[in-house]
């Protein structure tokens, strides 16, 4: 039974919507830093220096006519540190989502570099120490891959390629389960690349040393992560007509109770009540009558027993339904939640 209902939220989680989410550096004053990122040093040396910067940037299609504009003048992301150390990795993450199955683009240039001349991205990026790399290098004309895994590169992977400084390229990423498709200058750059390390993560930007380097037109394509708690809470719907109402809560360590899913995903992040609160502190169930309705607070057991969360089940009540019946009729629904979700890190 437990392999069938993974396979169910497997299956569940590849057919979500697609999305999209595309930077568009102009919406930021010049000089400022883009909201929803976050800027990283990988190594030693000063902090990387981003800010939008203005620039001529050509368009992604080729011109109508002859009479349309060459290039245009916008904002674009710029990296302006030019420390010389040699470790020197300064990133730019955007922490706004975490993508699994997506295609990662962006137009780069190297502006300028005596040490180095290295401008890329990353992906499926966990923390600091842990996250995959596609960068070109423009002094020794190559694009290259690799993971860094606790710290620790990898052997990159990638072949020579034309990476003129001073010229707007191309690069993306396509990631779909472990395999990895990378293109440079909208072509397929090296062989499809199968790896486990990480199945999801962040994007962001990424220069080495004193490489000075710009980008735009940058965006993800995805197919969005549906929560496991999510897809536990949807096929319990399918299957209870008598449900009118259906949250999952956890807590943070000193933060108030959430919903992290709900029947109505409209609900998701909302704060709870001292009800959800007791439930996960303590253990206390907490029962209400609505009209033609119950509402029943509970908490959410993980394997050991220990609370991890509240439930809040609201269902259909029948003519002389009890308190103690009603619970019973919340507690089948928890439990039917416990089998699949036995941990903390399945609320996450």
């Amino acid at each position: 039974m437990r392999i069938f209902n993974w396979l169910l939220l497997a299956a569940l989680a590849f057919t979500a919507p697609a999305a999209e989410t595309h930077f568009n550096f102009s919406d930021w004053p010049v000089g400022a830093l883009p909201t929803n990122f976050q800027a990283v040093l990988v190594g030693d040396g000063a902090p990387g220096a981003w800010q939008v910067v203005m620039d001529e940037v050509p368009p992604l299609l080729a011109p109508l006519t002859d009479k349309a504009p060459v290039v245009s003048r916008h904002g674009v992301l710029a990296q302006t540190s030019a420390d010389l150390t040699d470790e020197h990795f300064p990133m730019l993450v955007f922490t706004g989502e975490k993508f699994r199955n997506f295609k990662f683009t962006t137009r780069f240039k190297i502006v300028s570099g005596v040490t180095e001349q290295m401008a890329g991205v990353v992906f499926r990026y966990q923390n600091a120490s842990n996250y995959y790399v596609v960068r070109a290098n423009a002094l020794a004309n190559n694009v290259r891959f690799y993971k860094v895994v606790n710290g620790q590169r990898s052997d990159p992977i990638g072949p020579g390629a034309n990476v003129a400084a001073g010229v707007w390229h191309s690069l993306g990423v396509a990631c779909e389960g472990n395999q990895i498709n990378i293109s440079y200058d909208d072509q397929p750059l090296m062989p499809t690349l199968g790896d486990n390390t990480f199945a999801e993560g962040l994007v962001g930007f990424r220069t080495k040393s004193d490489a000075v380097a710009y980008f735009t037109d940058a965006g993800v394509d995805y197919t969005p992560i549906i929560p496991t708690a999510q897809i536990v809470v949807n096929q319990i719907v399918e299957k209870q007509s008598r449900l009118l109402g259906l949250r999952i809560y956890t807590a943070q360590a000193n933060a108030a109770t959430r919903v992290i899913a709900s029947m109505d995903t409209a609900e998701i992040g909302k704060e709870g009540t001292e009800a959800e609160a007791g439930a996960i502190k303590d253990g206390t169930v907490f029962f209400g009558r609505e009209k033609n309705a119950v509402v029943v607070t509970m908490p959410l057991h993980d394997r050991n027993g220990d609370f991890i969360g509240a439930v809040r089940v609201r269902l259909k009540s029948f003519f002389g339904e009890t308190q103690d019946t009603a619970i019973t009729r919340a507690r089948a629904i928890v439990k039917m939640i416990q089998d699949q979700l036995g941990s903390a890190k399945d609320l996450e």
